[in-house]
Order: C-alpha cells, then sequence, then structure tokens
C-alpha cells in the first residue's frame, strides 16, 4: 500500500510525514478559530490563555515520536506556534513612539516560558526512542531502530 491511516495517523510508504503534518494544522487551524476569542481576551490571564492553548491546540502532536522533520517542517511549526502566541501575548506599545506593535520572536521566547513546539517533539522522540531500547532484542520495533532486518 501506498498510504494508509493508522490509528488516526496517515502513513505512507515514502517515510513522508509532511503531508499528515499539513492536515494537522488544518485540523489544528479549525481549532484555533473557534477559542481564537478567548486566546485574545483581555479579560482572561495569560496563565489561563497559556492553559487554553496547550489544551486545544497542541494536541496536534499526537504521534509525534514517529514523524522525521526536516527544517523546513520544523520552522513552519515554530512560525505556527509563534501566530498562536502573539495571539495570546496580544501586542506591545513601543515605550518611545508609543504605537502598537507586534511582539518579536525573542520576546515571545522570553514570555512563554515553556519549550517550544520544536522541542517538545524532539524530547517525545528520545522518550520514545529510550522506551524502545528497553523493549529488547526480540521486538520488532527494537530491530528497527537499531537497524536489524
Amino acid at each position: 500500500m501506498e498510504k494508509f491511516k493508522y490509528l488516526g495517523t496517515a502513513l505512507a510508504n515514502q517515510n513522508s510525514i509532511q503531508q499528515e503534518i499539513k492536515s494537522r494544522l488544518t485540523s489544528v487551524n479549525a481549532c484555533y478559530h473557534s477559542v481564537q476569542n478567548l486566546l485574545s481576551s483581555s479579560l482572561l490571564s495569560k496563565n489561563f490563555k497559556i492553559k487554553v492553548y496547550r489544551t486545544t491546540i497542541l494536541p496536534v502532536l499526537y504521534g509525534c515520536e514517529t514523524w522525521s522533520l526536516t527544517l523546513r517542517k520544523e520552522h513552519g511549526l515554530r512560525v505556527f506556534e509563534n501566530r498562536m502566541l502573539r495571539r495570546v501575548f496580544g501586542p506591545k506599545r513601543d515605550e518611545v513612539t508609543g504605537e502598537w506593535r507586534k511582539l518579536h520572536n525573542e520576546e515571545i521566547n522570553d514570555l512563554y516560558s515553556l519549550p517550544n513546539i520544536v522541542r517538545v517533539i524532539k524530547s517525545r522522540r528520545m522518550r520514545w526512542a529510550g522506551q524502545v531500547a528497553c523493549m529488547g532484542e526480540s521486538r520488532g520495533v527494537y530491530r528497527v531502530l537499531v537497524g536489524e532486518t
């Protein structure tokens, strides 16, 4: 088979996860639009908005342990995350000119103390590799990890 869906994840024989990530981001954008009023509300605290973001948007990472990301896809995921966090933290007033402006990426990194989306994916991947390494040589997943047939 060229493609099939397993546990909600589209798998392809070319080991390309690009289409899966694209479909996940599309579904997350739909979810984002349903909660964007919450994320941009000035009545809610930043901590609450971050919790909403983490519980409604970050489930896109389900099964990310097996993703093979390129630098371009990592960059795309960071752009997606920064767009969401800009909505959470809102604009900033420039002290010199007094005009409102969007937050720069460095400012977002300073405000969002939790690991970014790419670091979370890499952390989960390492944790999964550790679990597979403990499985034993008789398991198929272990043999794939160490390159045995």
